[in-house]
């Protein structure tokens, strides 16, 4: 029969409370959240130094490890591993995706998701199209850490962590919180603030709470210059517009010599143009922001076009010009549908054509 409650979902208290109902010693607790949280384990019998006795007990009382399968791991030409994990819960489909670094051999960024779906409905995002099914709890969230770790190869490291996959991750914003605090937990993963990017769609709120919760480094998908334009793009502006958002992220408490991240995605005739770039330069004057430049990452008979390299690079010098540090993010996974803008479960019918694409970084 399978188990009814997870431990990936217990946090450390949640754990220790487990052991002491089953009247274990209290040592247990350390011994059962590092084989949980630290050695990603699959299944009880994998916890060798754990009593027969106290496996046995978990399992009367219906608790499983609760990790989600490896569903499929499909590679792309340029690197990009695109994971698709079945979450034990209700066998719904999430994708992360482990990125190659530029300047690293063997360095990787993880793309996490934070929900199943999402509800922002960005006009851009195939994953917007979708709706929002669920939001993932701290242990799905996690789990993706854990389970692409354990999909590297020898020489191989995820180096940063960016919640930038399905869903806004601060629509899920107590479950991601609670995720970042098992991440960085010394007992547990052992990752750190200082490589974690929360990403949002402008949710002012919750930023500020964001800074008030966790010292991690924020990312603004901006992607418009003007309010009209942006409500059209991005549903969430009629809330909160680009006014608020830019003063939410001045308040944000970002540690020193850090920057915060403005995306953009470039749709070709509708928001890359000289008077977008010099509106964007005025609207970011005086914060300490990067701003990464996408190339929309089509999808199906998307309603947008991928701009030519021309009109991006473009774009990039006006900014660089007005002293902004832009980077032209370099589009990877596209043929595996795991870049940007790209992921979700879909059907072949929308597996993604590709078209040609810029081969290098413009730093």
């Amino acid at each position: 029969m399978p188990s009814s409650k997870h431990l990936v979902d217990l946090d450390r208290a949640g754990v220790e409370a487990l052991v002491r109902a089953l009247k274990q010693p209290s040592y247990r607790a350390a011994q059962l959240y590092q084989w949980i949280f630290k050695h990603g384990a699959r299944d009880l019998d994998e916890m060798t130094n754990l009593p027969k006795a106290l496996r046995a007990a978990l399992r009367d009382e219906g608790w499983g490890v609760g990790r989600a399968r490896v569903e499929r791991v499909v590679e792309s030409v340029d690197g990009t591993r695109k994971l698709a994990l079945r979450l034990a819960q209700d066998g719904a489909v999430v994708e992360a995706v482990l990125l190659p670094m530029e300047k690293e051999r063997g360095r990787y960024a993880l793309c996490v998701s934070s929900q199943v779906g999402c509800a922002m409905a960005c006009a851009f995002c195939y994953t917007g199209t979708l709706g929002l099914a669920r939001h993932l709890s701290p242990g799905e969230i996690v789990d993706q850490l854990i389970l692409a770790r354990a999909e590297l190869r020898e020489g191989e490291r995820v180096g940063n962590v960016i919640f930038m996959g399905m869903g806004e991750p601060l629509h899920n914003f107590d479950n991601v919180v609670c995720a970042i605090e098992r991440m960085v937990d010394p007992e547990g993963v052992d990752f750190t603030h200082r490589k974690i990017t929360v990403s949002t769609s402008g949710l002012v709120p919750k930023i500020d709470a964001l800074g008030a919760a966790a010292p991690v480094n924020i990312a603004l998908s901006l992607n418009a210059t003007t309010d009209e334009q942006r409500d059209w793009l991005m549903p969430v502006n009629r809330k909160w517009p680009i006014r608020e958002v830019l003063a939410a992220l001045r308040r944000y408490p970002l540690p020193p010599r850090r920057k915060m991240t403005i995306e953009y995605v470039l749709l070709g005739g509708v928001n890359d143009t000289d008077e977008d770039a010099h509106r964007l330069a005025r609207l970011l004057r005086g914060m300490p922001v990067r701003v990464n430049l996408i190339p929309w990452n089509p999808f199906g008979e998307g309603q947008f076009k991928r701009p030519d390299e021309a009109r991006v690079l473009a774009f990039q010098q006006i900014l660089k010009a007005k002293g902004l540090m832009t980077l032209l993010r370099v589009t990877r996974g596209l043929d595996i549908d795991a870049a940007c803008g790209q992921l979700g479960e879909r059907p072949q019918a929308l597996q993604t054509e590709i078209p040609g694409e810029m081969e290098e970084e413009h730093g």
